[in-house]
Order: C-alpha cells, then sequence, then structure tokens
C-alpha cells in the first residue's frame, strides 16, 4: 500500500462584519468655480429702515426720544464719576496712612511711588469724568423740563439760561440746581401749579449731599493755596472728603436721574414690537443696476 497524499489548506478566519474597502478621505478643492456669475441668492444690498427709501418722510426725533437717549448716555457717567471718586478717596486715605506711620518708621520707595500713582491716576479720571456727566446731566434736565411741560401743559417758570447759569455760578449752584429740581418734580407728579413745590425726601437729601459736595470742594481748593507740612497733611484729609462726597453726588444723581426719566418715559415692555417691513407705498423705488446675462451662461 502506498501512502495517501494530503494536501493543508489555510484559510483565514471568517470576520464577523463583512469587510468594506476604506474610502479615501476627500481633499478640499477651494470653493466651486462657475463658468458664469450665478443669478441666485440675495441682493448685494444691505438692510434699510423704510424710511431711507427716496421719497418717503423722514423721521423726526421727539423731545421724549432724546430725553431718553440723553439719560443712556448720563446714567453710565455718573456711576463712572461715583467709582472713579470713591478709587480717589481711597487713594488719599492710603496715602494719609503712609503720612502717619512716616512718623516713625521710613516707608519703602516703591509703597510711595504706588501712592503717587493711584492719587495722580484718579485725580485725572475723576474731573474728566465729573465733568462730562454734569455736562450731559444738564443736557437731560433741560429736555426733561420740556417734556414735562409738554405732558402736563404748562411751562416752566425759569427759562433755560437760568437754569444753566445756576449749575455753574459758585454759589448760586447751592441753592438753584435743588430748586429746579424741585420744580420738575412737581410737575412730574401733576401736582396743582399754584401749590408750592416741596421737595421729595430723596431730592432733600440729594440736595443736602449737592451742597455739601461743593462747600467742602471749594475749602479744599482754597486749603491748597496754604504751605508747610501740617497743612499738606491737613489737605489730604479735605481731598479725602470731598472725593467721598463727590462720590455720593455722582450715585444720588444717577438714582434720580433713573427715577425721574422712568416717571417722565414709562416703557411696557409687553408692547414693545419688533419693526417689520410690511409695505412701501408712494414711495419711487430705486433702481438697481442689474448686468444681462450672458448668452453661454449655464442655467
Amino acid at each position: 500500500m502506498q501512502p495517501m497524499r494530503v494536501d493543508w489548506v489555510a484559510s483565514p478566519p471568517v470576520p464577523l462584519r463583512p469587510y468594506r474597502p476604506r474610502r479615501p478621505e476627500p481633499h478640499y478643492a477651494g470653493p466651486p468655480a462657475y463658468p458664469a456669475p450665478p443669478r441666485w441668492g440675495f441682493p448685494a444690498l444691505t438692510w434699510r429702515w423704510p424710511t431711507a427709501v427716496p421719497g418717503a418722510d423722514k423721521p423726526v426725533a421727539q423731545p421724549v426720544d432724546r430725553m431718553r437717549a440723553l439719560a443712556g448716555s448720563a446714567l453710565p457717567l455718573f456711576w463712572i464719576t461715583g467709582a472713579a471718586a470713591a478709587f480717589t478717596a481711597l487713594a488719599e486715605l492710603l496715602r494719609y496712612i503712609l503720612l502717619l506711620v512716616s512718623r516713625n518708621a521710613v516707608l519703602p520707595a516703591g509703597l510711595l511711588h504706588t501712592s503717587d500713582a493711584l492719587v495722580v491716576t484718579g485725580g485725572v479720571i475723576t474731573p474728566v469724568s465729573a465733568a462730562l456727566a454734569v455736562l450731559v446731566g444738564i443736557l437731560w434736565l433741560l429736555r426733561a423740563r420740556q417734556v414735562a411741560g409738554e405732558l402736563t401743559g404748562t411751562r416752566p417758570d425759569r427759562p433755560n439760561w437760568q437754569v444753566v447759569a445756576g449749575m455753574l455760578i459758585p454759589g448760586v449752584n447751592l441753592l438753584l440746581p435743588g430748586a429746579t429740581l424741585a420744580e420738575l418734580e412737581h410737575t412730574i407728579l401733576e401736582k396743582p401749579p399754584a401749590e408750592r413745590p416741596k421737595p421729595s425726601r430723596e431730592l432733600s437729601q440729594w440736595w443736602l449731599i449737592w451742597a455739601a459736595s461743593l462747600l467742602v470742594s471749594g475749602i479744599t481748593l482754597l486749603w491748597s493755596l496754604r504751605t508747610g507740612v501740617q497743612a499738606q497733611a491737613d489737605g489730604v484729609l479735605w481731598h479725602l472728603a470731598a472725593d467721598a462726597l463727590l462720590a455720593l453726588v455722582a450715585i444720588r444723581s444717577a438714582r434720580l436721574l433713573k427715577r425721574y426719566n422712568a416717571l417722565l418715559a414709562p416703557v411696557n415692555p409687553a408692547t414693545v414690537q419688533r419693526f417689520e417691513l410690511i409695505s412701501i407705498r408712494d414711495a419711487e423705488l430705486p433702481q438697481l443696476p442689474r448686468r444681462e446675462r450672458p448668452k453661454d451662461a449655464v442655467r
């Protein structure tokens, strides 16, 4: 008998999932190219308000809208002034503490330079922000008096130039700003015109702080003219008091302005609607330039 020949054949195992060839990842070949400019898409025009159409009536800003715009600018300026004045007051307090410590010890030069830098920085930012806040606040006050008169059908007792002069002239600005605001508050609350205006508690507190701030600022300015070590040390305390009172005045002014603005021009969120262009009537539409379609353009 001859031995049997056996051929061994090896086969790979059967995979659990059918094998799929891996496709190569597509590569970015750039934006699509067209043989001609495509004619689809939105027109190359920006959004325009309906009144921007030639022939339509131009909008006229109402006094109440201008008052709201001025209030939107005055409120941040008052808060910035309050924060800057409070920062300057803290810097003056640090300087006075260093003066007390320096009587018995030698202070490092870096700490003194830091204190001087803080005082100088606050001394620059605070007057600038305060001047801008006063300017915008006066403009808002003039516009608020106009709006209050239109709503109640009355006319303010003082002309605008007296109000502006009463805000800026030293001595007069101790009394006239509070009286003007008291008259405005009296008109806003629709009290009898023949009745004498009586300021509210919040306005009375603002008036008192306003007058104290002006008096202390004037004393501080005159005190800075004195010479001597003790006069300079006392001047730091006067600057500290002036900056602290200015911060209170700015914060109180922001609260009063916000209150009066809300009474004059209340906004109901439920009635606020978005602008929606429905149609344009009696207006000549602009002729938009349109390029001729090439004859060989592909649709």
